[in-house]
């Protein structure tokens, strides 16, 4: 016959305490991880900033170059955000090539939705970036005839205490 060990097994009270210890952990590390998603989204704006400005000056560039045509009352920048991933002709060129700054425009990554419902049209990708036009003062951005600069929409604060629209 065998005898059964009456210590087998966990208590209820030894589980409660388990659980309690787990949820306290579990409550100190949320703050931790909203950080890190925090720190993700900026490092991602960071990144898209930095991609979509040397776009701008490279086209800037290409303009000052004569790659791409200028009327006289243009600032030399491009006209839209548009211009930089979908291309334009290369004034130089024989054969009708076409330079393109961007392979695609990134989101802002601070841009919320503000209305996701199912079916309907999801913001694009030009229209989550506020737009500084060249004759715009620094202080005061705003759209105009050609895109100076980009910046985030978003009303938020950074880790760095700098609002997000001043990056």
């Amino acid at each position: 016959m065998r005898s059964f060990n009456k210590n087998r097994g966990f208590t209820l009270i030894e589980l409660i305490v388990v659980l309690v210890i787990m949820t306290i952990l579990a409550t100190a590390a949320l703050p931790l991880r909203e950080l890190m998603v925090k720190r993700e989204k900026e490092e991602d704006l960071r990144t898209a900033l930095r991609q979509i400005r040397t776009a701008i000056d490279a086209y800037k560039q290409a303009v000052d170059d004569g790659k791409i045509t200028k009327k006289a009352d243009e600032s030399g920048y491009p006209p839209r955000l548009e211009e930089l991933f979908i291309g334009v002709p290369d004034a130089k060129s024989t054969d009708k090539k076409v330079i393109y700054f961007l392979r695609r425009l990134p989101r802002d990554p601070m841009f919320v939705e503000m209305d996701i419902s199912p079916g309907m049209p999801v913001t694009s990708a030009v229209d989550t970036w506020g737009k500084r036009s060249y004759e715009s003062p620094w202080d005061s951005p705003k759209e105009g005839n050609d895109v100076f600069d980009v910046f985030s929409r978003s009303e938020e604060i950074g880790l760095n205490g700098i609002p997000y629209r001043e990056w």
